[in-house]
């Protein structure tokens, strides 16, 4: 169909390059992705893929030269994607939000600018009373990772890294129980004729739920502990009756240990008032050549063996003839697959944030953001966290009208 008003025709078609540029509202971000100071760490929040739809929105990336080596993405990839690569900690510390991995040293808030916003993890093993303080009298306004939530109160990242670290687990369970890293020389799993592995899982979460699921793929039979029933209901429901479970009674307990050729640590411990430790008696009782994973050493431990472990103690040891496999964040054995789950988590947060024109308006429209919040313009608003560093803690809400 023609249509005879040539204005009103005029007026029906956009050109797609001026759509483009009609997407790209709110506030411009320049956000900065520094290199990582532990060696160990390879995981980033955003993947080339992840810059180039963020550039291509208007925000600016600040990428320290190097600091996707770890997930095999050389400064090129992020180059052509629309980042500024900058060879120096100095440069990118001066962006206005900082997305790092984990928790800042005090050589990195010394670089900060003052009341920039930063996203990291809170891992307390290495977030140092020092660091924090500084964090405070520059009035960062801090993001934690643990405590992000969606609009179901779930928690994103958390949730994410879980899935990922408990399929990763059994891997490693497989590898460590080989003759080739020591072990006794079993499958993981079963074969006709021979007994299948015995799989205890501490933790009915995201991260215990996978590893199950993995476990059992491979034939192995799987008993899970929970204090929570309902958590125990929901994972018999998804991977069906042939699943065990029981709640810390202490007979079936200590029986389920007694018989078990791996067991796994994956309870969660972030914002409860409660923390269950399986006590050193009960890992005694373990055969000779059983393998313990505890994913949670960076939340303390799930055993009394692998609790309060520190940054200089070795990763890997044996104890009572258990060996003791306690890596921290072993996500990283997958970094470039956790850096892309993570990247589809942030890439539509920071959308928002950008939109939201500031932090504050963040806040106040995202409660699930807020949630993550916990420290705003150097004051402490979350009890949890501040609590570690002995500080009180006070209601976000006080202070957003103020700053």
């Amino acid at each position: 169909m023609v249509m005879k008003n040539s204005k009103q025709n005029q007026c029906t078609y956009i050109p797609q390059e001026l759509l483009k540029e009609l997407g790209k509202v709110g506030n411009r971000l320049l956000i900065g992705i520094p290199c990582e100071r532990m060696e160990s760490e390879r995981r980033l929040i955003l993947t080339p893929e992840a810059v180039d739809i963020i550039t291509d929105y208007g925000h600016r990336v600040l990428f320290e030269t190097g600091a996707g080596l770890g997930i095999n993405y050389s400064d090129n990839y992020y180059s052509e994607a629309g980042a500024e690569i900058v060879t120096t900690s100095d440069e990118v510390y001066q962006a206005d939000v900082i997305l790092k991995i984990l928790p800042p040293c005090v050589e990195e808030v010394t670089r900060m600018k003052p009341r920039s916003v930063l996203f990291s993890t809170v891992q307390f093993n290495c977030f140092t009373q020092d660091a924090f303080e500084l964090m405070m009298s520059k009035r960062i306004t801090a993001i934690a990772y643990e405590t992000l939530t969606d609009d179901m109160h779930r928690s994103m990242v958390l949730n994410a890294i879980s899935e990922i670290e408990g399929a990763t687990s059994i891997s490693i369970a497989s590898e460590m129980l080989s003759n080739s890293q020591g072990g006794k020389g079993i499958l993981l799993g079963g074969v006709p004729g021979v007994s299948p592995t015995e799989v205890v899982i501490v933790g009915a979460g995201n991260a215990g739920t996978v590893a199950a699921r993995a476990a059992m793929a491979l034939g192995a039979t799987v008993k899970v502990f929970d204090e929570d029933i309902n958590k125990l209901r929901s994972i018999q429901q998804v991977l069906g009756q042939s699943l065990f479970t029981s709640t810390f009674h202490p007979n079936v307990l200590l029986n389920a240990f007694h018989n078990a050729d791996v067991v796994i640590g994956a309870m969660q411990y972030i914002n409860t008032c409660h923390k269950y430790v399986i006590s050193e008696d009960v890992i005694k009782s373990m055969k000779k050549g059983a393998l313990i994973i505890d994913l949670t050493v960076n939340q303390g431990g799930c055993f009394e063996t692998t609790c309060c472990l520190t940054l200089s103690d070795p990763p890997v040891f044996e104890q009572y003839g258990v060996l003791h496999y306690c890596r921290q964040n072993i996500s990283n054995y997958v970094a470039r697959t956790t850096s892309i789950a993570l990247s589809n988590i942030f890439v539509p947060m920071l959308f928002r944030l950008g939109d939201a024109g500031s932090i504050q308006g963040m806040i106040k429209t995202d409660p699930g953001f807020k949630n993550g919040v916990y420290m705003y313009c150097g004051k402490t608003v979350n009890g949890y966290i501040s609590n570690r560093f002995s500080f009180s803690s006070n209601d976000i809400d006080l202070y957003l009208s103020a700053f």
